[in-house]
């Protein structure tokens, strides 16, 4: 780059390429790849997800720390209107179980969300 306007040309450009990608799906799936979500075990859920996602109208994507380690392994679920779900401690069994029911099915896996933290304390 040697000047500001070619990056900011550049960066308007990568910023429509990822809304382009993000348009041709109605959700889009965040795997936390942070050292704690990597620790945690955050590699294979990620890998599961890109190789099963195929026949789904999703895209995976790749993220750093999301900000809440005690919870990682953490994927999170956008559908098209950016509305977010969190799925936390996940594996590789449970990843494919949101896959199959929220992404297919539209039905919110409830006992892998954070929400299902609330209702452990009350």
């Amino acid at each position: 780059m040697k000047s500001v306007d070619e990056l900011k040309t550049f960066a308007a450009k990568a910023k429509n390429a990822m809304e382009d990608r993000d348009a041709a799906h109605s959700y889009r799936i965040v795997v936390g790849m942070a050292t704690c979500g990597i620790a945690a075990g955050a590699r294979p859920v990620l890998e599961a997800l890109q190789k099963a996602v195929k026949d789904y109208p999703c895209v995976v994507v790749q993220t750093g720390c999301i900000g809440m380690c005690v919870l990682e392994p953490l994927v999170e679920v956008y559908n098209s209107a950016n509305e977010k779900v969190t799925y936390i401690h996940m594996n590789v069994e449970k990843a494919l179980e949101v896959l199959e029911k929220h992404i297919k099915n539209g039905e919110i896996v409830e006992q892998y969300t954070v929400n299902s933290l609330n209702q452990e304390v009350a």
